[in-house]
């Protein structure tokens, strides 16, 4: 059966309104017919197979909506916090970790990024990586659409990372802490954080005031990783031990 997002705003308890490019998809591409029924998703990870009672030039109209139950989202609910990488790597972290099952990315400004954004560039790229995230998980079929927030700076991201949840800091010369020890824990964790530093890694300062709130600066072995691999692999890990991976 068909899935499509639908704005939760186009949503009622007994009808369902679709817009944008998914009409064309539906009446031109699937050549699906009034009476056809269709999954729709929230983006918030609600579900609802509904029947198409009206076909417009613009608009698709669903009814007999009806609730079900939504699969498809880890019980471990991953934040990844991205310093922002140079080209279009911050795109390819969103795409695919929006696979992996990470909720939420937060593009990061540290010392080192080479990328700068002013506020008028955040607000277009943000729309873009949002975009980015929806489309992902059109594809990997899931039921949430991951929330890319406006890029952040150092101390905003730090005061917002609840008590309960895992800080994950992968930093090239942290020595004597591995990933397995920290994660040995028998802690089950719901909330982690995980913080990838820019091209030119996280400086000694933003380490140390990462440790302040809690962080964990962990190795990920002898070879470095580049920003866009660190985080996905440790979202893989992640996702094996506290997700739906087992």
């Amino acid at each position: 059966m068909a899935r499509f997002f639908v704005d939760p705003a186009n949503i009622t308890e007994k009808q369902a309104l679709i817009t944008g490019p998914d009409v064309k998809h539906i009446k031109k591409v699937l050549r699906l017919k009034e009476g056809d029924k269709i999954i729709l998703l929230d983006g918030l990870g609600h579900q609802y197979q509904g029947k198409i009672s009206r076909l417009e030039k613009d608009a698709v109209w669903c009814d007999n909506l009806e609730q079900t139950e939504a699969t498809g989202e880890p019980p471990v609910h991953i934040t990844m916090v991205q310093c922002l990488p140079k080209a279009d790597k911050m795109e390819l972290v969103i795409q695919k970790g929006t696979e992996l099952g990470v909720s939420r990315f937060i593009p990061l400004q540290c010392r080192r990024s080479v990328v700068k954004l002013n506020e008028e560039k955040s607000a277009h790229r943000q729309q873009r990586w949002q975009r980015v995230a929806l489309e992902a998980a059109k594809q990997c079929r899931r039921p949430l659409v991951p929330r890319v927030e406006k890029p952040m700076h150092w101390q905003e991201v730090l005061n917002e990372v609840p008590e309960d949840a895992l800080l994950l800091l992968p930093w090239e010369d942290e020595r004597a802490v591995s990933l397995p020890k920290v994660l040995s824990s028998a802690c089950l964790w719901k909330k982690v954080y995980i913080i990838i530093g820019p091209e030119g890694g996280f400086e000694q300062q933003e380490v140390e005031l990462a440790r302040q709130y809690g962080a964990k600066s962990v190795s990920l072995g002898p070879r470095i990783l580049r920003t866009e691999t660190a985080g996905l692999a440790l979202a893989s890990i992640i996702m094996y031990l506290y997700g739906d991976w087992k």
